[in-house]
């Protein structure tokens, strides 16, 4: 059946995307930012029906069961709107301040976000497939999108390759599945997943699409392309990147692990489980040294790629907590992860913009003469690193609860132990920057850049609530990643 009032969304976006180029099509050249409001209004107009959907009983399954709207996708879906919007909103005053092209940006933007809002939903391959292209795709151009900048073509060609390569291996490893199993549906792929375990053609369609998955997340050892992406893409791509593509990624890794691979468990668990390590600890120690901004938070994002991935991955490999818990504690880190670390990107950019740089040792003294922004700064920051009362305390202690358990696994004991020296880790280079904000001597001339935008002021002031919110109540965000536990297959 075809189930308007379940599309209603997707349809929000794709009329949004019209009238975005409409609007930059007909308005003056100085009235071009109306198109990125216009589409900010879209993005927060195509989560009302969500609540109208989340209301409603039971899930919607459309498309010989392909496309499913239950509460995991209206949840993911509305990640994804929120932090569209708040990139866009953080992008306004960024474009015109350096002469972008506007209304193909937000086109580039609003495209990609639909794309990830289609995975929230997609059951099949074909329908992964192609929303997981549509993420992808316009990122590659935006990463690109200051033309004149050879660092940005350095970042687009970069990003462009890998995205290519990682595709190819996913289609592969996706081809080999449907060959094996005869299936294309999650549900029928499940099925016929316990029989095949044995089957080296599987097992390698299996393996395939754990690596196709790790090179979109950005897990070690298929990081190498994102600080030097995150570095040439302008800052609120950089921002876009780290949460809406990676957050589509592991939509799509979760998804595919628990709902058509649930049964081959002994295949991908392991993997998952040595991924979930090394990613944590390569990313940690590589941005102890980083001396640029932007390169340590593109480390700090393959980190925190791993510690998401640490629950599920025990939890698939060694028995140990229930899949349903590994995924509520995935879900949550995720959802947090998201505001700290838009929100941090957001302070970037007010600093940048005052400064003029992005190197740790130019923002000597800035809580002098930018005390909100070092803030700011520094309160996105020790929530990342998991300092309580903020956001992130939360996120660590349930990702340590799931891998823990009981206790009495060892594997899980050796992974929490990996994650709390990375915990410690990543508290020292936030700390360093900070340090330089706060306790190093202020220049004696000191930067005049301009002030920051009401817009940027608007997103700073907006993660920064939700991030003092969610560490003072953590169910906040705990109770949507509760609601979004497990899939519906139909």
């Amino acid at each position: 059946m075809f189930d308007y009032h379940a599309l209603l969304p997707e349809f929000i976006l794709g009329a949004t995307v019209l009238v975005v180029l409409g609007v930059d099509l007909v308005v003056a050249p100085r009235l071009r930012w109306l198109a990125g409001a216009a589409g900010i209004a879209g993005l927060l107009g195509a989560a009302v029906p969500l609540l109208t959907l989340a209301a409603a009983a039971g899930p919607r399954a459309m498309f010989g069961g392909s496309y499913v709207v239950d509460d995991f996708a209206l949840v993911l879906k509305g990640l994804f709107l929120v932090a569209g919007a708040i990139v866009l909103l953080a992008s306004v005053g960024y474009l015109r301040r350096d002469r972008y092209y506007e209304g193909e940006y937000y086109f580039l933007i609003l495209a990609s976000i639909t794309g990830a809002v289609v995975m929230a939903s997609a059951r099949d391959l074909i329908t992964m497939f192609i929303g997981l292209e549509l993420v992808s795709g316009p990122a590659f151009l935006l990463a690109g999108w200051r033309k004149g900048d050879l660092r940005s073509n350095e970042a687009a060609l970069k990003f462009f390759l890998i995205g290519v390569l990682s595709s190819a291996v996913l289609l592969f490893g996706m081809s080999l599945v449907y060959g094996t199993t005869g299936e294309s549906t999650f549900a029928g792929i499940a099925a016929a997943a316990a029989a095949l375990e044995g089957e080296s053609a599987f097992v390698l369609g299996v393996l395939l699409v754990l690596v196709g998955f790790g090179f979109k997340i950005a897990a070690v050892p298929f990081h190498f392309w994102a600080p030097d992406t995150y570095q040439g893409a302008p800052l609120p791509v950089a921002a876009y990147l780290s949460v809406g593509s990676k957050g589509a990624g592991f939509v799509g890794l979760l998804t595919i692990c628990y709902g058509a691979f649930t049964g081959a468990r002994s295949i991908w668990g392991p993997a998952l489980w040595v991924l979930a390590a090394l990613t944590m600890t390569v990313g940690n120690l590589t941005a102890l040294r980083q001396s640029n901004v932007v390169r340590l938070l593109g480390y700090s994002s393959v980190a925190h790629a791993g510690f998401i991935l640490a629950p599920f991955a025990m939890a698939a490999a060694f028995d140990g907590p229930a899949l349903e818990e590994a995924f509520f504690a995935s879900l949550t880190y995720l959802l947090i992860y998201a505001f700290m670390n838009l929100g941090a990107f957001a302070a970037v950019i007010a600093i940048a913009e005052r400064t003029g740089s992005r190197e740790i040792d130019d923002w000597a003294g800035l809580a002098r003469y930018a005390p909100v922004p070092a803030t700011l700064l520094g309160v996105f920051f020790f929530s990342l690193a998991g300092i309580p009362p903020l956001a992130g305390w939360f996120a660590k202690f349930v990702m340590f609860k799931a891998v823990l358990g009981d206790g009495g696994n060892p594997w899980g004991v050796a992974l929490a132990v990996v994650a709390a020296v990375n915990a410690v880790i990543a508290l020292f280079f936030y700390a360093r920057v900070l340090k330089a904000a706060f306790m190093d001597p202020a220049p004696d001339t000191l930067p005049e850049g301009p002030a920051v935008s009401r817009p940027l002021a608007v997103v700073l002031a907006l993660t920064a609530v939700v991030v003092l919110a969610a560490g003072f109540y953590p169910q906040l965000l705990a109770f949507f990643a509760e609601a979004a536990r497990g899939l519906a297959l139909p």
